[in-house]
């Protein structure tokens, strides 16, 4: 029984999953993709303006805003050309899907989740919706803490460990690595 005990602990040290986070990845799902900016306008608010996201978090390139109750923050949104976003944001625009709504041409289109995928500033957001199609095949990586999950574990490189801060004014913070 030692030995049974020891040989697990050793295999739980050199897995990946040493964190204690384990991934379940989804199959692909069909999002309109939107884009948001800090840097004034029509698409920023005042959190956006201050970089404040609704986790805490410090907003920056690579982050987006999803509906919590369809993707959890924390989760990896995954982009046809490879680009991994961190969800870590939310709005009422992402939440009631309206650009998939008014935007969608067929019942697929218009029952897509909604991304808004954060720039610093305009140019960049314009350039980068301007050149890629509304409708993308996405795949969500959300972590999971539950070791039931551990068939589906996604690459060590695609792992995110999120650990709670301390409250802040806009709810409990989660403290996400930064996404290369």
């Amino acid at each position: 029984m030692k030995g049974l005990i020891v040989a697990i602990l050793i295999m739980a040290g050199s897995s990946p999953l040493r964190a204690g986070v384990v991934y379940r990845q989804t199959p692909s799902v069909l999002a309109r993709v939107t884009v948001y900016w800090a840097s004034g306008g029509k698409g920023s608010d005042r959190y956006t303006r201050q970089h404040k996201t609704a986790t805490g978090l410090r907003l920056r390139d690579g982050h987006c805003a999803v509906d919590p109750n369809k993707i959890p923050y924390g989760s990896n949104v995954v982009l046809p050309d490879g680009t991994t976003l961190a969800a870590v944001d939310t709005g009422t625009s992402v939440r009631n899907r309206k650009a998939a709504r008014l935007s969608g041409k067929t019942p697929d289109e218009r029952n897509a989740v909604v991304i808004d995928r954060f720039f610093e500033t305009k140019d960049q957001a314009l350039a980068w919706a301007n050149s890629h199609p509304h409708f993308l095949p996405i795949r969500v990586i959300s972590p999971r803490s539950t070791p039931s999950t551990a068939a589906a574990v996604a690459p060590a490189q695609h792992a995110v460990v999120v650990a709670p801060s301390t409250p802040q004014k806009f709810g409990g913070g989660m403290k996400l690595p930064k996404i290369h």
